[in-house]
This record gives C-alpha cells, structure tokens and sequence, in this order.
C-alpha cells in the first residue's frame, strides 16, 4: 500500500495546458480518428472478475432467514435475507409496476432493486416520476455515456453524475484524438450509448478496498486523486460495472442499461477537474435520457421554445443588457433594460412603503475585520473581492446582514422599536467563477430587494406571516406559482434546542395560516436558524429559487444586538433580537432573466420598456405624432413615433415585433378628432384595424391597466 501510494502522489493534476471546448487543431471537421480499445479496460475488467466472484461466494454463504418487507401503505410481503430483492417485491405485485421500477429505498435508504435484501425492511418502490427516481435514472445513463465515451475517444474518466436536467461526464481527451470534442462526436456517441442500451448491461455493484479500488484505477490520475481524497485509508468504497465500463461509484443503479429507452448528446463544453483552474483542462459532455421516446420529443420541444425565450437572445434584440469582457460577470443595462430594473424596484419600494421597511444605504466596502466578526471570512472569503488600502485588508460586500447589524448596534434599542426593517438596494459583489458566469442568472455584480427584520421573539409569527404575504403578492402579480418549504434544524446548529423548536413552531403556524399547503424539509435549514425556501414556476413549468426567509440567532450574538425589555430581568433588561433575511426578488438581475423568459419578451404594460409606438399615416401629420407622443410622455409612458420611410404596413410590423404593447395609428381623421387609432399587441381582434378612441381617454384607459398590473395589454 506503501509504494502503491508513492507511485500515486506523483500523479499531478495540472500537467496540460487548458483547452477550450470545440477548439480544435486544422482539419477538426475531419472524422474522428479510430481510436484502439484502450488497455486499461481489460486490466479493470480482471481485477472486477476476480474480487466480484469472491464477493458472491461470500453472499452465497449467508444463512438465509425468512424476512418481513413493510410497504408503505402498511401491507407487508414475505421474503427471504441474501435472496429476496426488491425487484422481486415488484413483480409480485404487478409487473406493470415491476417495468416502471427504476430504484427502491430500503430503511430510508436507496437500494439496488437487484440487490438481496438482508433482513426486515421497510421498502418503498420508486420510478421516474419521483425526484429520486429521477436522479438514479440519469445518474445510470451517465455510466453509459462514460462507457461510450471511453470507447469513442480512448479517454480518462472523471466525474459524471446526474444534474437538474440530465447528466455530463467530464473526461481527459489523449492528444492522440488529435482534437477537442465537437459535435461531430455526437451521433457517434449516441451509437455507442444505443448499442449499450440494447446489450441491457447489467449494473453490478462491487465494493472494494482502498488498496483495490488504487490498483484498479492505477492508469487513472483524476480517479486516484479523488480515491485518495475521498477514501479514508483502512476503509472501503464500491464500483459499478456495466458492460466494458467500471466506474468508482457509490451508486444505487437502474437494473440494466436497457432500462434506458431514449438517450440523447446534447451539448459540450470545457471545465477545469474539481472546478479549480489550476488544475487540468477537460471536455465536459452534456446527455439526457428519459423512459419513453415521447418524453424525449416532448423534452426537445421545450428546449426549442426555451431557446426562443432565452433572456441573453431577447436581452440583445430589444437592447435591454450586454456584457463585455473588460467587466465580465457584470451587466451593462441599456436605457430599455434599466426601465425595467428601475420599474421592478419602484414596485418593491412602493411595498415598502406600505408595509413599515424602512430603506438604508450602506457602504460598499468594508475591513474584513467585519466579514471576521460576522462569520463569512471563514467561510466565504474564496467568494468575495477583496482589496488593500493603507496597507490593511478591505472586501467588497457579498451581502448586506453585517452592515445592517451595525447599523442596528449604533445606539440603545428599547422594545418599543421593534421590529426594525431596514431594506437595502446596495451593489453586491461575489467573486463567481468565470466558468459558472451565465447571463443574468449567474453575475459577479448585482442587487437585491435585500432586507432584515429585527425583532422579539414574540414577533416572529406576525413578521413571517407578513413576509409571505409580501412574496405571494409580488409572485401573484408576476404570474407566478409556488411551493414552500419549512428547513428546519441541522446536525450542526447555533443556539439551544428550545429556542430551535420555539421558532420551528412559529414557522409552522405561520405557513398553516398562510394556507398554501407547504413541505417539510427536515435537517436543511442554515446552522443560524431555520428558513423557509420557495420555489416559483415559469411559464414553461421551469422552477427557480429567488425567495428566501431566513430566522438568525447567530448575528446577534457576534454582534451583540440587544434591546432594552423594558422590565428587570437576569439579562439586566436586555434581550438580544431575532433577525429575519427576507428578499422577494432575489438578485434584480436574475429575476429579470426569469421575467424575461417567462414573458417571452411580451412585457406587460406596468412593466414594458417600449409601451407606445405612434404611427403616422403620412408626413402631414407627423407634427400631431409628435403632439401625441408629448401628451403620452407627460402621463408617464414610454413611447416613441417611427417617422421613417417605411410603408405604414411596415412601420406596424416592426412595432410588433418589437413588442410595443399599443401602436397608435394616427392619420388626418385622428388629428382633426385629437384622437388615436389603437392596436392591441394581446387583443387578436384589433390587429386588422384598431378602435378610434381620444388621447386622454386612451391614457385612462392604460393608467387603468398600469395600475392594476395586468398581464394582459387589453383596453376595457
């Protein structure tokens, strides 16, 4: 094991020069060059055969005892320990069930359906519908990717697991292929992984030692590394096998390769092993899979639309945002792009107003003795941007609770304050990788509808149920749907246990109150408190975080808050605050990228960038275009007049793609009458000719629609 580990050590991780995904070298168009079975196959596939059979005559030798399996409804079924599997369980009760059957939980935990069950259980069964199911399935079509991409590219393997929509693999490509991956690989890749899937490979689990799993993996630098890293020494892991493929994996898996019915490439790109750029450069390819051929075609539709809808595609044709180089990660807003920022926090601050917050400026910057003092130096220091100034250390704010704290601190609190809301706006930096930077959704620059609540503890019930109202009203005016979650407390936590279990219980009653049904999601709150995570839906069913509501017992005490109580007790009549972090939109930035895809660019009137476009008939009138346009602009809206040489037809069209919520058609009629003739981008009927209706009765009309926040651009 010794010289095993000093052959092992020498291994380094950053011997390549990087390169960029589908950059090849001249003549990349060519075919892929034939590319020999690689050794290192056979040489794992020995070692697998001879420690597996060692395995089952192990299994074999187990003494077999009748067994109890408990199903979820309560009924039970009778099986035997070492023979019994969970497939098994499955067939007996339906063999449509036993089809659909891609993974099983065993005492809570997720199991093999192929693997014998060792004593009484509790067994639930679980298929593609379920968010685990879903997981294993396309964790198990990224083994097949990895077998045909070994096959294909004569590769090394690194990590492939399941992500939100599918799978990758990364993998070290041998100069040998002559160039990065492209999607010429695509179509060969895909034959591989349909061969794979035609063959049903069985998945067979093997565990193994440290020592094994090291002479198993020996070719391999990136599995040796993370073997040793993640493997303590005198303990053992386990590999899965299907086909030629042997991947160092904790599993569980589908029963078979033929469990996969559409596999599809998707796309590729590059990455750096472990996500660090000092490490190598690898070729990261994308699949996904589904169980039926209809699901795939569905799948590929929505993507078509996604595509469609992309806030980056739209952000560039209407000139809302750009992005540049010289500032990567962080965005440009145009002067159509920052009508819609500054529209969306006018919005937000109207609630404040209505709703006691109270807005601060805070600095941008601030010594990292405060970043110390609040915790985040330690644990997010590798995220924020940090600077030196006469010779001491400075960061840029990644978020705004500690300078809110100071401010809280500045002087005396008594109990009649609270609670405190300070909302804040302020500019946040966060040190994003440039890889994970994507449009708006992930940026190194941005804002939020950032605040914190201070308050008694007999306050949080009412403070949380106001949080919620606040959120429901902002997502119901979007469009929104949503689901929420209760996150309560972890392994590792602050405070004492009633504290914990007083304010768990003030959030449960304040969810049931709120009455829009919530999940328990035990163990996932913030070692400061417990939160409630939401969820919104688009409306392309695509769910995104941005809310959060946060209970924090940490900050108080490492920045001493307390208030005055009013009566004498053994705190000397002082009691330390709760805090709530509480944001509706999240990052500005990202919630624009939402809204952007999830109105497909149709902004709604109170929001829209570009609300009116008047259109002359003629030169003659162009002068009462312009009158139009001045009486629209002092009511409050965004429009303009195409005077261009374009046929009215023309002008129309371009208004239309361009979104304009109304075109006002204007010829000698409307002039003579003070009137306009007015389309409705959302109302079909009004296309072919609009209705005829005077300038201040058309703003009523649309100050009627702007302050109701409608969705839909209709005239009463």
């Amino acid at each position: 094991m010794a010289e095993l580990a000093e052959q092992t050590a020498k291994l380094a991780l950053n011997d390549k020069a990087p390169a960029k995904a589908g950059k090849a070298k001249k003549g990349s168009g060519a075919p892929a060059p034939q590319i020999e079975r690689p050794e290192f196959i056979e040489h794992r596939n020995r070692i697998f055969e001879e420690l597996y059979q060692i395995q089952q005559d192990k299994v074999a030798k187990m003494p077999r005892e009748p067994i109890v399996v408990t199903l979820p409804d309560g009924s039970t079924r009778e099986g035997m320990s070492w023979e019994t599997t969970p497939m098994d369980i499955a067939n007996g009760i339906s063999k449509s069930l036993a089809k659909r059957l891609v993974i099983a939980k065993v005492n809570g935990v997720l199991w093999d359906t192929l693997r014998p069950l060792e004593g009484n259980t509790s067994l639930e069964l679980l298929d593609f519908e379920t968010e685990e199911g879903k997981t294993v399935y396309w964790h198990s079509s990224a083994h097949v990717l990895g077998e045909a991409c070994e096959l294909h590219f004569g590769c090394h393997l690194c990590n492939g697991p399941p992500v939100e929509n599918g799978f990758y693999y990364d993998i070290s490509v041998p100069e040998e292929f002559g160039r990065a991956v492209s999607q010429t690989d695509y179509a060969p890749l895909e034959q591989l992984a349909t061969k794979a899937i035609k063959e049903k490979q069985p998945f067979q689990r093997l565990e193994l030692t440290k020592e094994d799993l090291l002479r198993m993996f020996g070719y391999n630098k990136y599995k040796v590394h993370l073997i040793n890293d993640k493997v303590p020494d005198g303990t053992s892991t386990t590999v899965y096998r299907c086909g030629p493929l042997i991947d160092l994996c904790r599993g569980p898996h589908v029963p078979n390769t033929g469990n996969i019915t559409a596999f599809a490439v998707m796309k590729n790109s590059a990455s750096y092993f472990l996500g660090n750029p000092e490490n190598d450069s690898l070729q990261r390819i994308y699949g996904i899979s589904f169980p039926d051929k209809k699901m795939m075609a569905a799948h590929k539709l929505f993507l078509e639309e996604a595509a469609k809808r992309d806030h980056r595609k739209i952000g560039r044709e209407q000139e809302l945002f750009f992005f540049h180089e010289l500032s990567p990660g962080s965005a440009f807003f145009l002067p159509h792009g920052t009508r819609i920022y500054n529209t969306l926090m006018s919005f937000i601050r109207e609630q404040y107003w209505q709703r006691g917050f109270e807005e601060v400026v805070s600095p941008n910057m601030f010594n990292v003795n405060l970043w110390k003092q609040s915790g985040h130096w330690d644990n997010y220091k590798d995220c924020m941007f940090d600077l030196e100034v006469e010779k001491e250390k400075f960061a840029l704010k990644p978020m705004n609770c500690p300078g809110h704290c100071l401010m809280f601190g500045m002087r005396d609190r008594s109990y009649r304050e609270l609670p405190i809301r300070f909302a804040d706006f302020g500019v946040l930096h966060r040190n994003e990788a440039s890889g994970a930077l994507t449009g708006l959704t992930r940026v190194r620059r941005f804002q939020q509808d950032d605040a914190h609540i201070f308050c008694m503890q007999s306050q949080v019930k009412d403070e949380m149920r106001g949080a919620l109202d606040f959120m429901s009203m902002v997502y119901g005016t979007f469009g929104f749907t949503f689901a929420l979650k209760l996150s309560t407390r972890p392994e590792k936590y602050l405070g004492e246990i009633a504290v914990w279990d007083q304010a768990e219980q003030q959030l449960r009653e304040s969810l049931d109150e709120f009455g829009a049904g919530w999940e328990l999601n035990p163990g996932d709150g913030a070692f400061y408190g417990p939160k409630v995570d939401i969820t919104i839906r688009d409306a392309l069913g695509r769910e995104f975080q941005c809310a959060t509501i946060q209970l924090d017992f940490q900050l108080p005490e490492r920045f001493h808050l307390q208030f005055r109580t009013g009566t004498a007790d053994e705190m000397s009549g002082f009691q330390r605050p709760v805090i709530i972090h509480r944001a509706v939109l999240g990052s500005v930035e990202r919630m624009i990228a939402i809204l952007t895809e999830n109105f497909a660019g149709k902004w709604p009137l109170w929001l829209s960038p570009r609300q009116v476009m008047v259109v002359p008939v003629t030169g003659v009138v162009y002068e009462y275009a312009e009158k139009v346009k001045q009486q629209l602009h002092e009511a409050g809206y965004f429009v303009d007049v195409d005077v261009s040489a374009d046929t009215l037809n023309k002008k129309i069209r371009n208004a239309e793609i361009a979104q304009y919520n109304f075109i006002c058609v204007v010829g000698a009629q409307e002039m003579e009458e003070g009137s306009v003739n007015v389309r409705c981008r959302d109302d079909v009927g009004t296309k072919a000719k609009g209705q005829t209706v005077p300038v201040t009765a058309f703003v009523q009309q649309m100050d009627a629609l702007k302050n109701a926040k409608s969705l839909e651009s209709k005239l009463a």
